[in-house]
């Protein structure tokens, strides 16, 4: 006598996951259903930190744990470290969930660097910290127009994190470099982003831990935007 089985089922056993009664996952719910949904602190401190623990074992440096493989190939090897690397993709998908969540009437990507980075600075900040960040200034050098800089005070990614003496030069915010890069290349500005500790531990600094995201955009991202400020 032959048995019978029911197409899916075999398929939810062999794959290991435990499936709820309803036949609903946590992939059919609505992407705008958990807009105001917040993360527990504790838990985020808890996460991060077994990511920063696992991205310094093997090595030898602090350089070597921010040193580059650089994730953009049109720059040279010194773009991003491993936990650049790490929130990269989380930038990517980060810039689709809130285009999406936008309403249909300004639904739409950005045009120049200005609106970019003021939709980073505002939008991206506020759904991942709950506040926007504190600056965006552009370089005041004359020789570099591509460098832009997103301030923000007290990034709490560092608020968790208590870095030995022989690491001081560590900024665990790379890892919030890698969200925005990821973001910038998403919205297709290809740049590099990198986090710069400026806040100094003396007893009377108000912001000890103010970092500095520093966005150096890719050559042909300015000569679109020189091409499109003159048209």
């Amino acid at each position: 006598m032959s048995t019978s089985q029911a197409p899916g089922a075999g398929a939810k056993e062999q794959s290991g996951l435990r499936y709820p009664t309803s036949g609903k996952t946590i992939y059919h719910r609505p992407l705008n259903r958990a807009k105001t949904a917040e993360l527990s602190g504790a838990s985020f401190a808890y996460l991060f930190s077994e990511m920063v623990n696992y991205a310094s074992k093997k090595i030898e440096s602090i350089q070597d744990l921010e040193k580059s493989i650089a994730s953009n190939a049109s720059f040279p090897p010194s773009s991003s470290s491993r936990l650049n690397i790490q929130g990269h993709p989380i930038g990517l998908k980060l810039l689709d969930l809130l285009l999406y969540r936008e309403p249909p009437r300004t639904q739409t990507r950005s045009l120049n660097i200005i609106t970019l980075l003021h939709f980073i600075k505002i939008n991206v900040w506020q759904h991942l910290f709950g506040q926007a960040a504190d600056g965006l200034e552009r370089s005041s050098d004359p020789a570099k127009p591509d460098e832009y800089m997103i301030i923000d005070n007290e990034p709490l990614v560092n608020r968790f994190i208590s870095v030995p003496r022989d690491m001081s030069q560590l900024n665990c915010a790379a890892y919030v470099a890698g969200i925005v890069e990821g973001v910038c290349d998403g919205a297709a500005f290809p740049a590099r982003v990198t986090a710069h500790s400026v806040g100094k531990q003396d007893d009377g600094e108000m912001w000890p831990g103010r970092t500095v995201f520093l966005v150096k955009f890719l050559p042909d991202v300015m000569e679109r935007e020189n091409f499109l400020g003159k048209s």
